[in-house]
């Protein structure tokens, strides 16, 4: 069976353990050796699913504040959460021991006699797979970084110590070795697809390619578009901006290569659902042809808790639920279909120009005629999860003395005749947890399987690297830079058509960041995005009456007004989110992460990234 489980074998403690002096040399009777370990089969694969298990850097599954911290989603556990600013280490990544390791993989998979040739090259394909992941990691965060090629180095006293040092390669140097172990790479790794795309195959490797490519022509061109360029003298920090269209060359023919002859396509099972359908493409694993390389769960042995959390409390199996919610910030950026400013978030008409309230007849109104994609990703009032609705009520309007008064109650309370005024789901002020009070709730990642949110089973969905979205979404930033707009807008008319979408007539670079924004919501892309284009620190600005850098929430109130027209109607109240009093704040400082000190007293040849 090709799917590899992520477990923790034994024989992986000897990894840590070789090229060390002193007690480590010794053979403790739970360590095997490295013949032992690279004379079975077993043990070998055994080896190679560990290191898969370790490569989920930055946002996951089982830690969903993570999600709260840029504009996507936002804290409901308990109190305010006063987070605002970015810290030095935030999504930082510097795996030497995971570099090594892979490293001493190669060494022991090359020399052993247990396998072919043909059957170690789809081995070391995955491995030069994954060490270029952990490259890409670390360089996305730090710039340049040490480049260790194959090698294992050994120490065997203070002698040593200055052949062991390594400096910074280049940012550019980091990126063109990432992107030539990934041809390498692809030329060993099979074609076919992988069980539930947990293991790397070719088409992983291209697309750790494109990415790679992509994000290194976004760096030097806008990098240097900056007033003063973020830059290292050495260039350990700064790509040049003449080199940024051979990257992007590099990416558009990588992103094609997976397009035009990889088994995977744009998911359209439910041409006349988009909302099911598009989170069916990314959630479910069962007959996928969207996701090329993910992170796998399965129970029992692997699990998750992101359902468990974030469950709808009316639909919660355990004590957990409502977490944290997507904020208005995002769920305003899914187009309406009708809009005449295709590519563009649009703003939920809340108040009519006289300042009175927008009366919608069911409280699915504002939501429902948006991009199916919103469908997909966000559970909003009315929508249905696991076959029922959600229903997400602050509370009512009231018509009092000729003016309208909003009354709120606690979870699931009702008024003097019997009508809900408070919904089990909130949302709701409050200091407590297992509150909804953004308005919203996660439906990318839910897992619909029954006991997925019990603290017994949790959940099994998988965390998607790499999606072929993406690379069409490559392809058409690619091929938009080098003035290719034809070729563009048929990539990203693909993305839309999927979607259920209008098609765009002509394209700019907004259009390209409001798409990739509503894409992939929540995977992890639009952190690194914003920074390779250099938008980060003018998005999470530190102003506290921009609405674009402060967590916003819509609450939903159902009218109660016998005899008013709009009786048994919906108005929705937009606020800024009390529980994230402060505006994001993201510093200049913030494009690279710092080295740490003690990354620096180790090793004298590295050098600080700038504002350090």
């Amino acid at each position: 069976m090709n799917k590899i489980k992520y477990i923790f074998a034994s024989a992986l403690a000897a990894l840590a353990m070789t090229g060390c002096s002193g007690f480590l040399d010794q053979n403790p009777d739970n360590i095997y050796t490295n013949d032992q370990i690279y004379g079975d089969k077993n043990m070998i694969k055994s080896v190679l699913a560990n290191l898969y298990g370790r490569i989920t850097y930055g946002q996951h599954l089982d830690d969903t504040w993570q999600f709260t911290l840029i504009d996507e989603a936002a804290k409901s556990e308990s109190g305010p959460d006063n987070y605002s600013t970015f810290e030095n280490y935030r999504w930082r990544v510097y795996d030497y021991v995971m570099i090594r390791n892979c490293n001493q993989f190669l060494e022991g998979l090359r020399n052993t006699h247990v396998m072919s040739d043909i059957e170690k090259a789809p081995l070391e394909g995955e491995v030069r797979f994954i060490r270029a992941w952990v490259y890409f990691n670390m360089c996305r965060s730090l710039g340049g970084v040490s480049l260790m090629g194959d090698s294992v180095y050994g120490y065997t006293g203070p002698d040593d110590i200055n052949s062991l040092l390594k400096a910074r390669s280049t940012e550019a140097q980091t990126y063109d070795y990432i992107i030539k172990e990934c041809k390498e790479a692809a030329k060993m790794l099979g074609a076919d697809k992988t069980v539930h795309s947990a293991r790397a195959n070719k088409w992983a490797a291209k697309m750790l390619q494109a990415r790679a490519a992509i994000y290194a022509a976004s760096l030097a061109k806008y990098n240097n578009q900056m007033t003063n360029p973020i830059k290292t003298a050495g260039g350990e920090v700064g790509i040049p901006a003449d080199k940024a269209n051979g990257y992007y060359h590099e990416a558009l023919a990588a992103a094609k290569d997976v397009i035009e002859n990889s088994p995977y396509k744009l998911q359209d099972n439910y041409p006349n659902d988009k909302g099911k359908n598009f989170y069916e493409a990314v959630t479910s694993k069962e007959n996928n042809s969207e996701v090329i390389w993910a992170r796998d769960y399965y129970y029992p042995g692997s699990t998750h808790g992101f359902t468990q959390s974030n469950i709808p409390a009316s639909h919660a199996e355990d004590i957990d639920n409502s977490y944290a919610g997507p904020t208005l910030n995002l769920v305003e950026m899914f187009e309406p279909l009708n809009t005449p400013t295709p590519g563009q978030a649009q703003k939920i008409e809340t108040k009519l120009a006289d300042g009175s309230y927008k009366f919608y007849d069911k409280a699915t109104d504002p939501f429902s005629n948006r991009d199916p994609r919103l469908y997909g990703s966000v559970i909003y009032p009315g929508a249905p999860f696991k076959g029922s609705e959600v229903i997400l009520q602050a509370g009512q309007l009231r018509m009092n003395n000729g003016k309208w008064e909003l009354k709120t109650g606690k979870l699931d309370s009702k008024d003097e005749q019997g009508n809900l005024l408070t919904s089990q789901n909130g949302p709701m002020q409050s200091n407590d947890q297992h509150i909804n009070k953004t308005g919203f709730y996660f439906r990318k990642f839910l897992d619909e399987t029954p006991g997925a949110s019990t603290r017994g089973r949790r959940a099994d969905t998988w965390w998607p690297y790499f999606r072929i979205a993406e690379a069409y979404m490559i392809a058409c930033e690619a091929s938009f830079e080098l003035g290719n707009s034809s070729d563009a807008l048929s990539y990203i008319n693909k993305v839309r058509q999927r979607a259920g979408v209008q098609d765009l007539h002509s394209l700019n670079f907004n259009q390209i960041v409001h798409e990739n924004a509503v894409e992939f919501a929540f995977e992890f892309h639009r952190w690194w995005d914003l920074k390779r284009w250099r938008l980060a620190d003018k998005i999470f600005n530190g102003n506290p009456n921009d609405e674009h850098a402060r967590h916003r929430r819509l609450w939903p109130y159902r009218v109660v007004a016998p005899g008013n027209p709009n009786d048994g109607k919906w108005v929705f109240v937009e606020d800024f989110f009390f529980m994230s009093p402060n505006a994001r704040y993201f510093k200049i400082q913030n494009y690279y992460n710092f080295y740490d000190n003690s990354w620096l007293n180790r090793n004298p040849l590295l050098v600080k990234n700038p504002y350090q």
